[in-house]
């Protein structure tokens, strides 16, 4: 089972019933078990302010991640070989993390990326869930 949180700015157009499917969707193919993964839109306000406290980068950024670093499942091995009730939290629930996305960033790649927004908001949290299972790109 995969719990998806998502938290939105009101003004922002996002679909929460596809965004809730695509990661579902993501996550099925890549690890197993019992997970929870949030996921938030936000204007590029909020994604500068976090982007500036935690990266020390004081501008606005397409998509940030943040691991919760469960000490049970840690490596990539552990990814690949499935999610371990034994080393996870009383609940059996592996609790990724957030992955928070810009709406502006993604709206302006998907315009030159020739894509609708959707897809691009769909491709910056992959990116972002990637990045939390330890998976990081190029």
């Amino acid at each position: 089972m995969i719990n998806v949180l998502i938290y939105k700015e009101s003004r922002f157009p996002a679909d929460r019933v596809k965004i809730r499917q695509f990661v579902e969707q993501y996550l099925t193919h890549k690890i197993s078990g019992k997970i929870e993964v949030g996921v938030s839109i936000v204007g590029d306000r909020k994604m500068k302010q976090l982007n500036t406290t935690y990266r020390k980068l004081p501008e606005t950024t397409d998509v940030l991640s943040f691991p919760l670093d469960d000490p049970g499942v840690s490596t990539r091995e552990d990814i690949k070989v499935g999610f371990s009730p034994e080393k996870s939290a009383p609940d059996k629930t592996w609790r990724l993390g957030d992955v928070i996305v810009s709406y502006p960033q993604a709206v302006m790649e998907a315009a030159e990326n020739n894509k609708l927004v959707d897809e691009q908001i769909q491709a910056l949290i992959a990116h972002g869930l990637d990045h939390l299972m330890g998976i990081h790109h190029e």
